[in-house]
């Protein structure tokens, strides 16, 4: 069983910076960001894929329209990822939530569809002031 813990969200002005924290007890291949605006659907965020062999890095995975300001990374010892977001907009504001994949997988399309999730955390808060 996998439980996953988000912190770090909070209220911040445009063109600020929020790192949110993903704690995750139990063995995962990898974590993903996710986010809801009220009266939209859960989109994808990020994600980050550790279950690739030692010698490699892990791969990343970004929605097209959030890579260059969001980053994702992991300190595979705590067991924990993180999601650095920088010069932060209005529309940045939503409910943040992390996830584990319900398998090991090598394919983008895995990780952007919140489907083959399988562990949720109870999501944060993110909210950009203009």
């Amino acid at each position: 069983q996998v439980q996953l813990v988000e912190s770090g969200g909070g209220l911040v002005q445009a063109g600020g910076s929020l790192r949110l924290s993903c704690a995750a007890s139990g063995r995962t291949y990898g974590l993903g960001w996710f986010r809801q605006a009220p009266g939209k659907e859960r989109e994808f965020v990020a994600a980050i894929d550790w279950s690739a062999d030692r010698w490699s890095a892990p791969s990343r995975y970004y929605a097209d329209s959030l890579q260059g300001r969001f980053t994702i990374s992991s300190d595979n010892a705590k067991n924990t990822g993180y999601l650095q977001m920088n010069s932060l907009k209005p529309e940045d504001t939503a409910v943040y939530y992390c996830a584990a994949p319900k398998a090991r997988s090598y394919s983008r399309s895995t990780y952007v569809t919140a489907a083959n999730y399988g562990y949720w955390g109870q999501g944060t808060q993110v909210t950009v002031s203009s």
